[in-house]
């Protein structure tokens, strides 16, 4: 098979050619621009008017807080305090709950929305794919807390926050670590009774959800799969297995 049959299938470097010993130079140029996009959506920061304003027309509650790390140094440099409320926020959290005397004592599932490593995930891939998880999340009449939209956090945060919501499942959309080829793909954890302290084998994963990688509507569909046998079952992470067999359009690219 020629090199360029199989690079229809992937958008990682191969079959690149030479110009005598080296690359040839839009190669050169194109990893240099891949490069300068993935430290863009790194240092990036996230305005989260847009997303806030995405909650506010369809009339579902939402609020922004920050971790503990202030700054995009800080987040970088001090993982753990990307995986904490800062105390401000804690306090916006409390105030916010206690302001809306209709919300329940328990909820089903806690949303939350971070940054994480790649600000381009939050303006590509974030709005696409709630645009089709939303709908079927409400049809599916699970409880759902106010969403909550974290500045500079870490895939742990997401525990924190759930438990403060006292929800039985917690799922962050975050944006993921940018590669060289993919600087704007978002990931979804799922954990079954979220809690402070707790570790990523408790976790489920549905990565690189982006318009050339998983697509909205099978990572929608995952999500809604994993999530109801999550609620079932009563667990998440490594305990819950995914029996799924994978779609076609799942396979579509290969990293």
């Amino acid at each position: 098979m020629d090199w360029k049959d199989w690079k229809q299938w992937t958008t990682a470097r191969i079959g690149l050619g030479r110009a005598g010993v080296s690359l040839p130079t839009k190669e050169i140029l194109r990893f240099r621009l891949d490069h300068a996009r993935a430290r863009d959506a790194v240092w990036a920061e996230v305005d989260f008017t847009a997303v806030s304003d995405f909650f506010s027309k369809r009339k579902i509650p939402s609020l922004v807080i920050q971790s503990k790390a202030i700054s995009r140094e800080e987040y970088l440099a001090r993982p753990d305090l990307g995986k904490k409320v800062s105390s401000q926020s804690f306090q916006k959290l409390e105030q916010f709950r206690e302001s809306r005397s209709n919300f329940s004592k328990d909820f089903d599932l806690s949303l939350v929305i971070s940054d994480g490593l790649s600000a381009s995930a939050i303006r590509d891939s974030l709005l696409p794919f709630l645009e089709i998880f939303l709908p079927s999340l409400e049809n599916s009449k699970i409880e759902m807390s106010p969403v909550t939209i974290v500045k500079n956090g870490r895939v742990a945060i997401g525990d924190e926050i759930g438990e403060f919501w006292n929800s039985k499942a917690v799922i962050i959309l975050i944006g993921e670590r940018p590669g060289l080829s993919t600087e704007n793909s978002l990931g979804l954890y799922l954990t079954y009774h979220p809690s402070s302290g707790l570790t990523d084998e408790r976790r489920n994963c549905i990565s690189n959800i982006r318009l050339e990688g998983m697509s909205f509507s099978d990572a929608s569909r995952k999500a809604l799969y994993l999530l109801d046998l999550s609620l079932r079952k009563q667990l998440s992470g490594v305990h819950l297995k995914d029996e799924e067999a994978p779609s076609l359009s799942e396979n579509r690219k290969i990293e």
